[in-house]
């Protein structure tokens, strides 16, 4: 009894008593392997479902999108294809891509809520307006595709002779005009990741510039691996921009004290 009254006669008068901090659900929840994959499936179905609603969309869109897909090949030659359903599967196929690259702000956000429960407050005060940053880097890349797709198809043209004519099939454009699409799209996220893992402590500017050499090696494999068609034009602008990315991106983590 003595200490608690020692104890109340050091309150200051007339000053309440602070209670103790209150933990909060998300400092004191921790989530099971099970609660982890049930979340990981929610969010998956959620971006499925937004690629399936954008592509019907699509779907009805994609005729106007194959006349517009097919203007940057020289001459006004048709595209022929091969199979029965050659022509519905390459309109299924680029409704899957207009789905996708529309529903990006949905994947998105639906990685950002997978991954966000795992970060600390200050984290993903952090991160959180990197997640918009994403979704405009993403349109740039679609954008830099579609500048650089009538330069690749030209180029590739331009080896034909009299000998060697082409006899385009439309199965094998549109796999090319969509891989490139989504490659140039995904890529431009690469900064946007480097920049995130900089912010979490896991990567520092002067790592990045001591793995540079490594990284130029890295990007011209991949550039010369993701882009179709065999052409120099596509990976040349591919790697470059992403070049060009990761310097500037080492820049930014350097001015921002990293």
């Amino acid at each position: 009894m003595a200490d608690a009254d020692a104890f109340r006669g050091s309150e200051a008068p007339g000053r309440p008593a602070v209670p103790p901090p209150v933990a909060t659900a998300d400092d004191t929840k921790v989530m099971s392997l099970v609660d982890h994959l049930g979340e990981l499936r929610t969010r998956l179905f959620r971006s499925v479902l937004a690629i399936v609603a954008f592509g019907i969309v699509g779907f009805f869109a994609s005729e106007q999108v194959v006349s517009i897909l097919r203007a940057p090949i020289p001459g006004d030659a048709p595209l022929y294809f091969t199979g029965i359903g050659g022509a519905f599967a390459i309109r299924l196929r680029i409704s899957v891509v207009i789905g996708i690259i529309l529903a990006m702000p949905v994947l998105l956000w639906e990685g950002w809520r997978f991954i966000s429960p795992g970060l600390t407050p200050s984290e993903r005060r952090t991160v959180r307006p990197w997640v918009p940053v994403a979704l405009a880097f993403f349109a740039l890349g679609v954008g830099i595709a579609y500048v650089v797709l009538p330069f690749a198809a030209q180029f590739l043209q331009g080896f034909q002779t009299d000998d060697l004519q082409p006899l385009l099939t439309a199965e094998a454009y549109f796999d090319f005009v969509t891989t490139m699409f989504l490659a140039f799209g995904l890529v431009m996220e690469f900064p946007i990741l480097l920049v995130g893992l900089s912010r979490v402590g896991i990567l520092s500017s002067d790592r990045l510039r001591s793995s540079r050499r490594f990284v130029i090696l890295g990007i011209a494999v991949f550039a010369a691996v993701v882009t179709p068609g065999g052409d120099l034009v596509s990976p040349l602008v591919l790697g470059g921009t992403m070049f060009v990315l990761f310097e500037l991106t080492i820049l930014f983590i350097r001015r921002s004290g990293k």
